[in-house]
This record gives C-alpha cells, structure tokens and sequence, in this order.
C-alpha cells in the first residue's frame, strides 16, 4: 500500500526546498514536517516537472549537479500526479479570481481534483480561495 496523500507542492516550493529553505513559511514547513514524520508523500504535479526544467533552461536557479540528477532526485523525493482529463476539465471550474496562468491552473486543478491542500507562496492563488492552501 502506498503512503497517503494530503499536501501538493508548488513548483517554487519545490525550488525552495532544494536550495533556499529560509523562504518557507513557518506554517508551510510544518505542513511538510508533519507529511514526512507521519509517512505522508508530498505531491507535485507533472506540470513542476516541466516548469523545473524551463526554470533552470532560463538560468533563473543555478545548479551545482545536472539538470537530470536534480529531476531525477525530484522524482525520489515526490508523488508526482498525472495531469488527467479530469484535472483538465477542474481548470475551466476554477473562479475567474484564480490566476490565469496554465501552470496555476493545473497544480490547482490537480490539488482539487486529488483532494490536496497546496503549498504555495502564492498570494493571488491564496487569495482566490478556489483551492485549500498553507503558506
């Protein structure tokens, strides 16, 4: 049997977890703390794994190994959720307040569908109430 699932990250999240911790919220870290302690995976969503490799082709985050390591240490770390018909279709449910970005759209979409609270810093993605969420 798998280990359960209650929290998604967020792809800047996920960025911060790896090389700059201080960023994350007292509340955000706890969350993740208690995930781990109690045998819960953290979640991302397919489309991180695009926005990662995007990020760091930009050279907006800086790595010490390879591109391929550090994804490959992603997918060790994290569940990493399908973006599915059904998570397609959630993105057109979400309010005209959520972010219009495809990427917002399909982590929400994927934490909605999934029945996850999500990991973000995100102020606007907080603000639309559209989706649970821990900052």
């Amino acid at each position: 049997m798998g280990r359960s699932l209650l929290i998604l990250i967020d792809t800047h999240v996920v960025i911060w977890l790896a090389f700059e911790q201080e960023r994350i919220s007292k509340a955000a870290q706890a969350a993740i703390d208690d995930a781990r302690q109690n045998q819960q995976a953290l979640s991302i969503s397919d489309f991180t794994m695009f926005e990662l490799v995007m990020i760091f082709r930009k050279k907006r985050v800086g790595l010490n190994i390879s591109l391929e390591s550090f994804l490959f240490e992603v997918e060790q770390r994290f569940v990493i959720l399908p973006i599915t018909r059904d998570v397609c279709v959630r993105t057109l449910a979400l309010p005209r307040k959520y972010p219009r970005d495809p990427a917002d759209l399909i982590i929400g979409a994927t934490a909605v569908v999934n029945g996850l609270t999500l990991v973000t810093a995100d102020r606007a993605i907080r603000e639309s109430g559209a989706v649970p969420t821990i900052w």
